[in-house]
């Protein structure tokens, strides 16, 4: 997902406060209970790690800037992430020292999350810690004193229950009681672990105030039991694996049943304003410009907006409530097969959003060569950006039947990571030989999830695509639809003998519509045919020839190599284009588009075809940009556009090839 241009400098009069935590400790949550829509993504000048930045009211004090830091275990560390807190942390001649460090603390695991604490405690800005969770540990039976805690740390601590809101008002509170002091004050401090000290001695320190702040109460170990139970279950090499195909074919199945309902109200929406603009403009090229190329093309863009949130939802809720860190446990073993490393598995996740974090998140990978693997496959897994391709292709493919769309749309992912990971195994051998290293990876506790937290996320995600529908698909939309418009050619012989029968007395009002009708089909497809589209499209076109495309499918492949989900607009604007009924369902008028000879352009096979080319053609140049930056020069992105190009190339001509020999044209 791109992000914003770095923000500026926050002024003086600003209060900062850096959200800080282990991972899965709920920082996501708090964040967006403190700023919720006040919030946006950036990159601080000179850093590499994505920040989410918001701004919060605390009670007497003017808006406070808040910084959501990524979860990290320690300072020291060699991460971007660790480094980047580091800097922010300390302050420089760019970075101002934040006034309050809010550290998210898992109250169920709080020896291993005092080590973080530790190490902030010992810096000179004051510290308020948030014992998150508090739910869980209670009914894991563990107790903790939150007055002898705060005493040991010498610092504030706030029980809370971040998902329910529970205990915001006393973080609100006291954080307003420490930025009411004088900026740069510093908090107290008592039992602290040595400056400096190394790994084991705050991890000796941690044990012991863990230890005496905390005591587990008799006769609940069986919740913990229960959980090891679970977990044997979801991260069995067999039972796992096939929780985990299971649980994603649900969540696809459940994204085409939900969405239906405002797919439809949104291409009715764009219907009626394509109607209303068809009438109250007079004939000629604007109104052509206003229903073709700007409403149609945005309409074919945005009717696939609830699947994109959704998805993100759904995601989102599978996150928060444990299991996929449990999934990425489970496919370690797998990724290990092929090359890949098990670090890898966060960044293939992300990559389901976008390649361009994804690639940037490989920094974390530290074996140099297991990181080149990631790089080169991770475009393969479905972006964001092919969502809106595989709803359309899959909807072709099986109209009016969700259950089988359903499973061809989770077909498609699976498909694209298949292809990654026997490619990571080919490169493994070839390309960039070598075994994957060892990964460590911890599973956080079982909690409901938070559904604010899945709504902002769906929100975020959807207002990214909607920057993108609004920028680069709508230009390319206008220029698709002049291109496809002009130049304006005279009506065939033919059209012009239809057009005449039709008026013939002795026809029928029936008969004469039909003619008429078949004589603006036949315009249309003529006008298309000799604009400048048509003319590229045909000039390209017998290279696609062989997977079954004609030069409109062509075209919309071409202009998709700018930005996967350009197809979809492109393709509506081609078949809104002529007297098409501008009323008519985006789906449905791209479903009844016809080739020059009258028959239709997207067949089951082509279909198919079309939609295995998409899952694996390199059709992103923003992609190639960051695979060139974060290899350090153009090779591996010459050798990603080249093998992606040539195996979605293969692989389309043989799926389109085998279905015309076993008789599904």
């Amino acid at each position: 997902m791109p992000v914003s241009p770095p923000p500026a400098p926050a002024p003086a009069t600003v209060r900062r406060i850096l959200l800080v935590g282990n991972p899965n400790t709920g920082k996501t949550t708090l964040f967006n209970r403190l700023c919720g829509a006040r919030a946006k993504t950036a990159n601080f000048p000179g850093t590499t790690v994505t920040f989410r930045i918001g701004h919060a009211k605390l009670d007497g004090l003017p808006r406070v800037q808040v910084v959501d830091l990524p979860g990290i275990y320690a300072l020291d560390s060699d991460a971007d992430e660790a480094r980047d807190a580091r800097r922010l942390l300390v302050g420089d001649a760019t970075h101002r020292r934040p006034d309050v460090v809010v550290v998210l603390v898992d109250a169920s695991a709080l020896e291993r999350n005092l080590m973080l604490v530790g190490e902030l405690t010992a810096s000179a800005v004051p510290v308020v810690v948030c014992l998150n969770m508090t739910d869980i540990a209670v009914r894991r039976g563990l107790d903790v004193d939150v007055g002898r805690l705060a005493e040991r740390l010498g610092a504030r601590v706030v029980p809370m229950i971040a998902s329910k809101g529970i205990g915001f008002a006393l973080l609100a509170h006291e954080l307003s009681a420490v930025l009411s002091q004088p900026a740069g004050s510093p908090g107290p401090r008592a039992d602290l672990p040595p400056t400096g000290a190394a790994a084991h001695e705050r991890a000796r320190w941690a044990e012991d105030v863990a230890g005496a702040v905390v005591r587990r109460r008799a006769g609940v170990d069986h919740i913990d039991r229960r959980t090891d139970h679970v977990d044997r279950l979801v991260t069995h090499p067999v039972a796992g694996t096939a929780i985990f195909v299971v649980v994603m074919a649900a969540l696809f199945w459940t994204l085409f049943e939900l969405a239906a309902v405002p797919m439809d109200l949104i291409e009715a929406t764009f219907g009626t304003l394509g109607g209303l603009a068809a009438a109250w403009l007079p004939v000629g090229a604007v109104r052509d410009l206003v229903t073709d190329g700007i409403i149609g093309g945005i309409a074919g863009t945005v009717v696939f907006l609830p699947q994109i949130m959704m998805l993100f939802f759904l995601i989102s809720l599978l996150e928060d409530t444990g299991y996929l860190a449990r999934a990425a446990f489970v496919n370690d073993r797998f990724f290990r097969r092929f090359g890949l490393p098990g670090h890898a598995f966060v960044p293939l996740l992300t990559a389901h959003a976008c390649a361009i974090p994804a690639l940037m998140s490989t920094r974390l990978i530290p074996n140099t060569r297991d990181r080149l693997r990631a790089i080169l496959v991770l475009p393969f897994m479905s972006c964001s950006a092919r969502l809106p391709v595989y709803v359309l292709l899959t909807s072709l493919l099986f109209a009016h039947r969700p259950a089988m769309a359903g499973l061809a749309f989770t077909g498609a992912f699976l498909l694209g990571a298949g292809a990654a990971f026997v490619t990571a195994a080919t490169f493994g051998r070839t390309l960039v030989p070598g075994r994957p290293g060892p990964m460590v990876l911890e599973l956080p506790t079982y909690k409901w999830p938070s559904l604010s937290n899945a709504l902002f996320t769906a929100r975020d995600q959807g207002l990214s695509f909607l920057k993108t529908a609004g920028t680069t698909i709508f230009a390319l939309s206008v220029v698709m639809w002049w291109l496809s418009a002009y130049p304006r050619s005279a009506p065939p012989a033919d059209v012009v003998a239809l057009r005449l029968s039709a008026e013939a007395p002795d026809l029928t009002a029936t008969q004469a519509e039909a003619l008429f009708s078949d004589a603006a089909a036949r315009e249309a497809r003529a006008a298309q045919s000799a604009s400048f589209a048509g003319r590229l499209g045909r000039f390209v076109q017998p290279v696609f020839a062989p997977l079954g495309y004609d030069w409109q499918l062509t075209d919309a492949i071409l202009t998709s190599f700018v930005a996967r989900e350009v197809f979809v607009s492109t393709m509506s604007v081609l078949a809104g284009s002529g007297d098409v009924d501008i009323e008519t369902g985006v789906i449905t008028r791209i479903r009844t588009m016809t080739r020059d000879d009258g028959t239709p352009v997207f067949t089951p096979a082509t279909s198919a075809s079309a939609l295995v080319f998409f899952v694996l053609a390199m059709q992103c140049l923003a992609t190639l940009a960051v695979t060139r930056r974060e290899t350090g020069g153009f090779k591996y992105a010459a050798i990603q556009l080249g093998y992606m190009s040539a195996l979605a190339y293969v692989a389309a001509l043989v799926v389109y090839q085998g279905l015309r020999v076993a008789g599904v044209t």
